[in-house]
């Protein structure tokens, strides 16, 4: 197949890029910037193309000639706080990738949405199910993805909790009992590739999670015992959680923000098993995150090296 990947220079595009190119499938990715692909050049049967994905016509252009669109476009946090941003990422270039697929002639697009899309208060959620909806108002033939949090070797989410452990022997935490099924990078890759083999996905939705249910503090209490450290995890109230989220808006990258806070409201657990109807069993955390978590950068650089060596 040629398929044309919106955001596969991220986390998630980066690994399915790879998977799909050892498939045999030949692939497009569109970006922006012309370093944010870079790492994927050296990647068989791919192309990258850099433009602005919100300029319809010449994504309409770059999609003549493919057979599906994969749409990984997601972001955690927005610069501002009254969910343009959000609205933009998440519902503006469905839109618009939904119009270009129609102008090209492309039935079939995969969308990577979340869990409790459309649900709860933050601009997160709200704008990931009206993005889902313009998916399905669509005569196209869609599969649509609700993953939990994704974990892998270079995730932003169990590192960015390893570095904040690392400078801080004490962690004040939001939402300490909100509850999530981690889910493996390579598990969510697989769905991904076996829902584009078949007719049978079209016009499906599959919740991802992985085959453990954890508790916010215990992840976080996991992954200093991992690296051998020894960190007080302070759970915070709901109040004082809230007024950390307002206070981190304000602060540059945002490790945190009050729309975050508003996701963690709701546990990012499945009430169905996508995996299973997918015929996939996926890793628990426990069993497969500890093959890198535990070495730190520089031990994952090492095993890298003698990776290549051998």
């Amino acid at each position: 197949m040629k398929i044309l990947i919106l955001g596969g220079s991220g986390f998630v595009g980066s690994h399915l890029v790879r998977r799909l190119s050892r498939e045999g499938h030949s692939i497009t990715v569109i970006s922006r910037y012309p370093n944010a692909a870079k790492h994927l050049e050296i990647v068989p049967r791919v192309r990258i193309r850099v433009f602005d994905p919100y300029d319809i016509d010449r994504l309409a252009d770059a999609l003549s000639g493919h057979d599906a669109l994969i749409n990984l476009v997601g972001i955690l946090n927005e610069s501002g706080r009254d969910g343009s941003g959000f609205r933009k990422a998440h519902v503006e270039l469905v839109e618009i990738a939904v119009e270009a697929c129609r102008k090209a002639g492309i039935a079939r697009i995969v969308q990577m949405s979340a869990l409790n899309a459309g649900q709860g208060e933050s601009h997160y959620l709200r704008t990931r199910g009206e993005g889902e909806q313009r998916v399905r108002d669509s005569n196209l033939q869609w599969t649509i993805f609700r993953p939990s949090t994704i974990f892998g070797p270079d995730d932003s989410f169990l590192n960015r909790f390893a570095g904040l452990l690392t400078i801080s022997p004490v962690l004040p935490l939001a939402r300490p009992d909100a509850k999530f099924a981690p889910v493996y990078i390579g598990d969510v890759v697989d769905a991904f590739v076996r829902a584009l083999d078949g007719r049978e996905h079209a016009g499906e939705i599959y919740e991802l999670c992985g085959a453990e249910t954890w508790a916010l503090r215990d992840i976080v209490e996991w992954i200093a015992e991992q690296r051998g450290m020894r960190r007080w995890i302070i759970g915070l109230p709901d109040a004082l959680g809230r007024l950390q989220g307002r206070v981190f808006d304000f602060v540059p990258g945002k490790p945190f923000s009050s729309d975050n806070f508003k996701s963690l409201l709701i546990d990012s657990t499945c009430s169905e098993d996508g995996f299973a109807r997918l015929d996939i069993s996926p890793w628990p955390m426990s069993e497969k995150a500890p093959e890198w978590l535990g070495e730190g950068h520089q031990g994952r650089l090492g095993r890298f090296r003698e990776g290549r060596r051998t």
